[in-house]
């Protein structure tokens, strides 16, 4: 199976437009870390992380996104982990290897 990596594949998420390239760059869904999200990403007053939600969603594009359990991100963010345990299309965990459990299903699914 390919690697569902955004590092792997030289991919970062900082903008809408990153979103929708990661959507077109084969990969049949995406694992990101914090070092490949927007500075600002954590920072959910300012809107980032709902737009970039938002174009995954409206394609059904499947998005870990990787956050320990020990993150220095504050008490919204955790509640956003926490809002998005069971979310169709945009989960967080706290390593890759959680990420892949929820991912390597629904790619093998998509493919038949």
């Amino acid at each position: 199976m390919q690697s569902l990596l955004a590092k792997e594949a030289n991919l970062t998420l900082h903008s809408e437009e990153d979103a929708l390239d990661i959507m077109v760059s084969g990969l049949p869904a995406c694992i990101v870390t914090p070092a490949e999200l927007h500075p600002d990403f954590f920072d959910l007053s300012n809107g980032i992380a709902g737009a970039i939600f938002q174009k995954f969603v409206n394609y059904r594009f499947h998005l870990a996104i990787v956050v320990p359990a020990d993150h220095a991100f504050g008490e919204r963010v955790t509640e956003l982990i926490r809002d998005h345990r069971s979310h169709p299309c945009v989960r967080f965990f706290e390593t890759v290897d959680t990420a892949l459990r929820w991912l390597r299903p629904l790619v093998v699914n998509d493919a038949r």
